[in-house]
């Protein structure tokens, strides 16, 4: 089975998820056209740091968030959002106690009714 679209995140090691990201940071590096220097210089680190991180080696998650934001990549952040998730039996209980009718109002009122 020589399938990309699936990888099985959990079985890698820590070292091969950074060289995963290492390359993700690399690839879009070229794909812009930008060397290592420019993108270290506007990142306001160093060259070697930006090749170490290409390298897959240990980095600071600081220089990691600036090489993103350079590169325009900080849409990758988007899968730590934490958003509120209700569960299927709260969804259910709301569900449950939602009107499904309007009811008559009732008056007091002194007056006859036509009846």
């Amino acid at each position: 089975m020589n399938d990309n679209s699936y990888i099985n995140w959990i079985s890698m090691s820590d070292k091969a998820l950074i060289e995963t990201i290492g390359a993700f940071i690399q690839h879009h590096r070229l794909n812009q056209n930008k060397s290592q220097s420019e993108v270290a210089k506007a990142a306001d680190i160093s060259r070697s740091t930006l090749s170490l991180l290409e390298r897959g080696e240990k980095v600071s998650l600081n220089s990691l968030m600036q090489v993103l934001r350079v590169l325009d990549l900080l849409y990758v952040m988007d899968v730590f959002k934490v958003s509120d998730e209700i569960s299927p039996i709260a969804y259910a209980k709301l569900k449950k106690n939602k009107r499904q009718r309007a009811r008559n109002k009732t008056t007091n009122s002194n007056e006859d009714s036509e009846w």
